[in-house]
């Protein structure tokens, strides 16, 4: 039984008249009957009376007519997503991403994705930056914000530069370097550092060693935590100077620019394959607010 049959048969059930029905269908009369017929010898059951001047459903055609219903109003349905999907408007995002550089922006770039794709159902992971990028290779996260790592080149993912962002020395807002505008590499020798765990976020570790080094200061390194927030807290307990990106917030404590400036890369990351278009409309509408300035304004 193909699915014209049953929109013949729907069309001649609802009009109770064949000629009526194949007006509407615009067929002929004679194959809109044999098509009826075709479906009582498949079904082996009589659907339409016909020996009244007006058809009359069976019992049977009854149910078949509702179930009809059922059955085609599934198929548009299901023809609609497929469309939605289609065009990025129905699906599945699964996004990773690192806390605090995402911050300032990620809030209002998913309310904006949530007012354009409603159907779009979104999963947030909050990771590191090496376990996005490890995700993302895997196909477990559709789309990462985060940092480089030392193995990028080799998980063969698309980048996209989002932001390149200044390191700052945290300092408690009763320290006595609270106040400068600015901080030299060289001042920090001798001072308990706390920076990144290297396994966590590989490229950050490495540009402060690098840019210590270039520095002449051989770096006293205290604590390495696998989070930045908790470098954050740290600091606040007094424990030594935290090393962190520009964008890392705190109301207790003061961020200044560390000069000469060393700056470390945040990135969009994604797989070659599989464009799905949810992850491709994500994707379009993060190139978008970064073309026009919107992804970090204040």
């Amino acid at each position: 039984m193909e699915l014209r049959h049953l929109r013949y048969f729907q069309a001649v059930a609802e009009e109770l008249s064949f000629s009526r029905a194949a007006r509407r269908l615009r067929i002929a009369q004679p194959a809109l009957s044999r098509a009826v017929q075709e479906m009582e010898r498949e079904l082996d059951t009589q659907l339409i009376e016909r020996e009244r001047r007006s058809p009359r459903l069976t019992p049977a055609g009854a149910v078949l007519l509702h179930e009809t219903g059922l059955i085609l109003d599934r198929l548009e349905e299901s023809l609609r997503r497929v469309r939605r999907t289609a065009k990025g408007e129905e699906g599945e995002l699964r996004l990773g991403y690192i806390g605090p550089p995402t911050r300032t922006f990620l809030a209002r770039l998913l309310k904006e994705y949530g007012k354009r794709f409603p159907r779009v159902t979104v999963i947030l992971e909050e990771r590191t930056p090496e376990r996005v990028w490890e995700m993302v290779s895997k196909g477990r996260l559709s789309v990462g914000l985060t940092r480089p790592v030392l193995a990028h080149e080799v998980l063969g993912l698309q980048t996209l530069l989002l932001r390149e962002e200044k390191f700052c020395a945290a300092v408690p807002k009763d320290h006595a370097w609270a106040k400068l505008p600015s901080l030299s590499w060289r001042k920090l020798a001798g001072a308990p550092l706390i920076i990144l765990a290297r396994r966590e976020g590989a490229g950050s570790h490495d540009a402060i060693h690098a840019a210590c080094e270039a520095a002449g200061v051989v770096p006293r390194v205290k604590h390495t935590p696998s989070l930045i927030g908790t470098i954050m807290q740290y600091v606040e307990s007094g424990a030594g100077i935290g090393i962190v990106p520009e964008s890392t917030a705190s109301k207790n404590l003061v961020l200044i620019p560390l000069k000469p400036q060393q700056t470390i890369p945040l990135v969009m990351v994604w797989a070659k394959e599989g464009d799905d278009p949810a992850v491709v409309a994500f994707r379009d509408l993060v190139k978008e607010w970064l073309r026009e300035g919107k992804l970090w304004e204040v």
